[in-house]
C-alpha cells in the first residue's frame, strides 16, 4: 500500500462557526482570521494506492456551482484534485474507488463536474445508506452543505455503492458532525493513520471544548473526540487533518492541558 496526499486549494470559513463557543482571543492565537473574521482552511484528500485499485478519500469543493456561491468561500490556492493527482503520475480514469467520509459540499463537490457527469468515470462511488439518505433529505439547518448537484448524479449513475466490505481498510463511523460521517482508519508502514475529516478539522481542535458550531449534535461530537484522543494516543495513531491549512499529520502526547499534539510532520515523511 502506498498513500498520498491530494491537496485540492483552500477556502475560507468564519472563525467562530469552526470554534463554537471558544472565544476568538483563544482561538485567533493558532488559526488566525483576516479583517472579515475569516480562516483560511485547506481541502486535503488522500489517494490510498492498494494492489490493482486506486481509491480517492473525499473530493474537495469541486467547480460547479456559479461566481456567487464560491465568492462566500474565498478559494484560492493553485492546487486542484485532477493536478494533484497528476503529480503522482494518475489520472481521473485510473481511479477505481471514490470514498467519501460525508457529502458536505467542500468534501463531496469534485466527485461530479459541471453537467453532472462523474470525475471518475471508471470509479465506484462509496457512501453508507444512513448517511445517503440524511443527505437527500436534509433537515433545515443542514441542507445549505448537501447540495443536490454534488449527489444525485453519483446515484443517477450506477456507480454508488453503499459501504459493507467494499473498502481496503477499517471505517469508523461518527454522527455529532452529521449523520454517520465514515473516518477512515488505514495500517500503513507498521502505523495505524486515522483520516479525520470533520470530527478534527485541524490541530487546533484538538482541545475538547473545541467544537464547530457547524456540527449537529455537538455534545455527542465531544463525547466521540474524547473517547477518540483516548484510544489515539494509547495506541499512538497518526492523525491525518483534511482542514489544517498547516498541518497534514500529527501524533498526540497526554499534557497538564489535555490530550496535544506531540509532532506534526507531511505525510511524505512517515
Amino acid at each position: 500500500m502506498r498513500l498520498y496526499t491530494l491537496d485540492t486549494g483552500f477556502f475560507k470559513l468564519d472563525g467562530g462557526a469552526m470554534f463554537g463557543v471558544v472565544p476568538k482571543t483563544i482561538w485567533n492565537k493558532t488559526n488566525p482570521a483576516d479583517t472579515n473574521n475569516l480562516c483560511t482552511w485547506a481541502m486535503r484528500c488522500l489517494l490510498v494506492e492498494e494492489g490493482d485499485r486506486l481509491i480517492v478519500i473525499d473530493t474537495g469543493i469541486g467547480t460547479k456551482q456559479d461566481e456567487r456561491f464560491f465568492s462566500h468561500y474565498y478559494l484560492h490556492g493553485d492546487a486542484t484534485l485532477e493536478k494533484s493527482l497528476a503529480a503522482h503520475g494518475f489520472t481521473p480514469n485510473d481511479v477505481t474507488d471514490v470514498f467519501l467520509t460525508h457529502l458536505h459540499f467542500d468534501h463531496c463537490g469534485g466527485a461530479v463536474l459541471p453537467g453532472g457527469k462523474l470525475a471518475f468515470p471508471k470509479a465506484t462511488y462509496w457512501s453508507n445508506e444512513t448517511h445517503w439518505n440524511w443527505a437527500v433529505h436534509p433537515n433545515d439547518r443542514e441542507k445549505a452543505s448537501f447540495l443536490r448537484e454534488n449527489i444525485l448524479p453519483i446515484q443517477e449513475s450506477g456507480q454508488l455503492r453503499f459501504l459493507d466490505a467494499g473498502a481496503p481498510f477499517q471505517v469508523r463511523l461518527v454522527g455529532g458532525h452529521t449523520a454517520a460521517m465514515m473516518l477512515p482508519q488505514i495500517e500503513y508502514k507498521g502505523r495505524t493513520l486515522v483520516y479525520m475529516a470533520d470530527l478534527l478539522p485541524s490541530v487546533g481542535h484538538l482541545p475538547l471544548p473545541y467544537v464547530m458550531a457547524y456540527d449537529m449534535f455537538p455534545l455527542t461530537t465531544l463525547q466521540e473526540k474524547k473517547a477518540f484522543l483516548e484510544e489515539a494516543v494509547e495506541n499512538q495513531y497518526i492523525l491525518y487533518f483534511e482542514h489544517d491549512p498547516v498541518n497534514e499529520c500529527c501524533t498526540l502526547g497526554r499534557t497538564e492541558k489535555g490530550i496535544r499534539a506531540v509532532e506534526t510532520f507531511a505525510l511524505k515523511d512517515l
